[in-house]
């Protein structure tokens, strides 16, 4: 594939990733060790916060009053539209049970884990509907604990609009605990915090981290953070859309990704210039420079086959085709987090209230899933059960391979119910 370089992204080094891994993995030993005394000095560390971590039904009646009738109502139509795509998608998956061979039964079940932490952040911003999107599907898979994190902001205390939306989806319990360290109680538990099943939610660098090294002892989603976005364009395309949807990304964080590939060498030009035009009065700038200076990719390739396939390699969180027909590109793409097509599609739209989940794979984890959906909240468990008739047909093969491999208490294990004898 021939292609030309307008942008390239500064590359992460081996001492950063390295780092990060160490200061992490100190924080979820002390957490380990200590419980809520860690928890206690890591919050009044990193976020000046030192009183009860625990959310009172005192202080969710006391937020409800405070918060504006528009900003229930946008939480509320989000709720909405989420719950119906969860439904939507949990309407598609099905129990059976079903005869395979002659007198072998087999079948799965659905069966929902029982506890499960929604993480949101809050750290640079509040993400208002994250809560929805990890609650949400949690709920409609039939999560009978849902614990609900987040950290506190400016005022110390969890955001009003984070806390109206978990108290409406009906979180088990809510803690006012952000970072690795909330990771940590999850994972573990402490002194009061009961540990959970399964971990979900985005977050930055040191969540991700910490998402990963606790793995194994508790499930989680995937790796969901910082955020990133890749534009496929043609000619057609609009250079002021799609700087706009760039620098909304890169807002996020200073490790945020913004990419474009596109067919005209003359758009990718072109946003460069108007995101730099966007970027002289944006109230986030500070942050959304960095992350476009050290982040942002600008790439031309030939045609838009070859778009596509930069982009499954690429395999983005977010992907938006901006072409003359979008969904043409539909067949060709296979790895990414959430698709948008055609320039009305914004990403920003299903970031807040559109319906899909906005917590997607990232760092190229959308090679191998999907996004969070309601069938991360449910365990697919196999079931099995024979009679006679499969007793005669299943042994026989068991029995030889058994033999084969040695295996000489499986082989028994098989031939008694054969002959009834060893």
């Amino acid at each position: 594939m021939k292609m030309k370089v307008l942008k390239q992204a500064k590359p992460v080094t081996a001492a950063d990733v390295k780092a990060l891994r160490k200061s992490v993995e100190e924080i979820l030993d002390r957490v380990r060790e200590q419980g809520d005394e860690a928890l206690a000095t890591y919050s009044k560390k990193f976020d000046g916060f030192d009183g009860p971590i625990r959310v009172t039904q005192e202080q969710i009646e006391a937020t409800k009053k405070e918060l504006p009738p528009h900003i229930i109502e946008g939480l509320d139509f989000a709720i909405e539209r989420v719950t119906a795509f969860a439904k939507a998608q949990r309407s598609q998956i099905r129990e059976f049970e079903q005869e395979m061979i002659p007198g072998v039964y087999m079948g799965h079940r659905l069966v929902p884990v029982d506890s499960c932490a929604a993480y949101v952040p809050a750290g640079r911003y509040p993400c208002l509907t994250s809560a929805v999107m990890a609650m949400a599907p949690a709920k409609v898979a039939g999560v009978k604990r849902i614990v609900a994190l987040s950290s506190p902001g400016k005022e110390k205390r969890i955001n009003p609009a984070i806390l109206y939306t978990m108290a409406a989806l009906g979180a088990s319990e809510i803690y006012c605990l952000g970072g690795a360290q909330a990771i940590a109680a999850m994972a573990y538990g402490t002194q009061t915090i009961k540990p959970v099943d399964l971990i979900v939610g985005p977050g930055n660098a040191f969540v991700m981290e910490a998402k990963r090294q606790v793995y194994g002892t508790v499930g989680i989603d995937f790796l969901a953070g910082p955020s990133e976005v890749l534009v496929i364009a043609d000619e057609t395309g609009r250079a002021d859309y799609i700087a706009a949807d760039l620098l909304a990304q890169c807002e996020h964080d200073p490790e945020a990704r913004g990419a474009l590939v596109t067919t005209s060498e003359k758009l990718g030009k072109e946003v460069l210039v108007e995101i730099e035009r966007q970027l002289k009065d944006l109230k986030t700038h500070e942050v959304a420079r960095r992350s476009w200076e050290d982040k942002g990719d600008v790439v031309v390739v030939g045609t838009l086959e070859e778009a596509c396939a930069w982009a499954n390699d690429y395999a983005p969180e977010h992907l938006e085709v901006h072409a003359k027909n979008a969904k043409a590109c539909l067949p060709l793409l296979t790895s990414y987090g959430s698709l948008f097509l055609g320039e009305a599609a914004a990403e920003v739209f299903a970031d807040k209230v559109a319906g899909t989940n906005h917590i997607l794979p990232t760092s190229r984890g959308a090679r191998n899933t999907g996004g969070l959906w309601v069938g991360h909240f449910m365990k697919v468990i196999t079931h099995q059960w024979v009679n006679e008739r499969g007793v005669q047909k299943l042994a026989p093969y068991s029995v030889r391979q058994a033999e084969f491999e040695t295996m000489d208490a499986h082989r028994r294990a098989a031939l008694i119910r054969l002959t009834n004898k060893l």
